[in-house]
């Protein structure tokens, strides 16, 4: 993990106290019950992630920094462990839900007295290493944002008064407003390309995106939009759920097994000759908008629709190319050029030459082909944060971009989501791209 300088100095407390304040404000319309549900073995209670944010910064970083550390209540050490062997026990992730006890306002009293804490021992020791760790927490506690409104939006879904999250309905809503445009095909060339990032800039990465490195990448093309609602309905409508010959034989084990028709959010409301398809939104219950992308899609279900569509998914290397080009960072190896990086280059330089690619960020996760690997070179961290990324490098299908649910600032072109094939509870949809003989 790299840190960026706007953390090592006087903005480090400013970016603390602004992150830490947004996870209560996502909280602000919840009551205590919502706070402590948990709907699913996969998503996690309200309150467990907040305080499990603030054991992560208790436990990696007052405990090394604090000269006369004591734990604010010791059997958090074990109630707020997520996934890290290298600290000791953990409580059942799947029984999460069953911890009624701390309150909630116990939980608030946690955070407050971490926060105080942080704040004197950078008051204190203000060094490099100390400003890498804060930043790591914060980005940490930016991603379970996310999981928050994807956890508390399953948790809602299941209660048949379809109620709203007012808080947050910017969030769900600002990819929503955009004016969607006509899809269509950009065209790339054969060549190398460099992808991951560098860990020398000023933007911070997390481990798995470096180091960067090479790859070879085949002649492609990627679409320039999302697979809307729309489209995928004409997917439901033919049938698509029906056909084995669309989906992998794990996909179509899972589909059957689940009973599963459609989206994980979409409604038929209605009597049977006039029923209307609505999504769950955390507005509440909607009708469903057919021009918006289509999300909370399975891996399984994205590489259906693509098959059907006479597509594919695009790999995680083309995914980052086409990114770089519609962020004017790459040249655009089209028309017979090689895919080389280059310096960067103004937007402007190559968006005349093809469609621009649009809807990379805040819409959609978008699922890739490619499997969750190390990048050549990769090497995990010494001691337990070096658990944060590795181990679960296996049996998972990478995700790129940023969805609605994503905090500003959290994305970034290199950036590595990453999920089991089954999960979409997360908003994740999906862009086709194919292979160019």
């Amino acid at each position: 993990m790299t840190c960026s300088p706007d953390l090592k100095h006087a903005k480090v407390i400013e970016a603390f106290n602004k992150t830490r304040q947004r996870s209560i404000d996502l909280t602000s319309s919840l009551t205590e019950a919502d706070c402590v549900v948990q709907s699913m073995p996969d998503a996690s209670p309200i309150k467990w992630h907040l305080a499990h944010t603030t054991w992560f910064f208790e436990t990696f970083i007052l405990e090394k920094f604090e000269a006369q550390f004591v734990a604010f209540d010791p059997s958090f050490r074990v109630l707020f462990n997520s996934y890290y062997n290298g600290i000791g026990e953990k409580h059942p992730r799947a029984q999460r839900g069953l911890l009624t006890r701390p309150h909630l306002s116990d939980v608030l009293a946690y955070r407050h007295n971490v926060n105080c804490r942080i704040i004197e021992v950078w008051q204190r020791h203000q060094s490099a290493e100390l400003a890498t760790l804060i930043e790591l927490g914060l980005q940490h506690e930016q991603q379970h944002q996310e999981l928050m409104l994807t956890d508390v939006k399953h948790l809602f879904s299941c209660n048949p008064l379809f109620p709203a999250l007012p808080i947050v309905l910017a969030n769900e809503e600002r990819a929503a407003a955009q004016i969607p445009s006509q899809a269509d095909w950009v065209d790339f060339s054969a060549g190398l390309v460099e992808l991951g990032a560098d860990g020398l800039t000023n933007d911070f990465c997390f481990d798995n995106e470096t180091p960067r490195h090479r790859a070879f990448v085949e002649a492609f093309s990627i679409s320039t939009m999302l697979v809307t609602n729309r489209e995928y309905l004409a997917f439901i409508e033919a049938g698509g759920y029906t056909n084995p010959d669309l989906w992998l034989a794990e996909g179509w084990d899972w589909l059957r097994s689940q009973t599963i028709s459609h989206p994980l959010y979409w409604r038929l409301v209605g009597t049977n000759t006039e029923a209307q398809w609505h999504e769950y939104t955390l507005a509440g219950l909607q009708v469903l908008d057919l021009d918006q992308p289509v999300g909370h899609l399975s891996y399984f279900e994205a590489d259906a629709y693509a098959h059907w569509a006479g597509a594919r998914l695009p790999t995680e290397v083309e995914w980052e190319l086409a990114a770089q080009v519609a962020a004017g960072v790459h040249t655009a190896p089209r028309h017979g050029q090689t895919a080389q990086a280059v310096v960067r280059t103004s937007a402007n330089a190559i968006g005349n030459v093809d469609k621009p690619i649009q809807q990379l960020f805040d819409h959609c996760w978008q699922w890739t082909s490619s499997s969750y690997t190390p990048y050549p070179g990769f090497q995990t961290q010494a001691g337990a944060i070096g658990e944060y990324n590795g181990k679960f490098m296996v049996n998972q299908y990478v995700l790129r971009g940023s969805s609605c649910f994503t905090p500003q600032f959290h994305s970034r072109i290199s950036y590595r989501n990453f999920f089991p094939t089954s999960a979409r509870w997360q908003m994740s949809g999906l862009r086709l791209a194919r292979s160019k003989g």
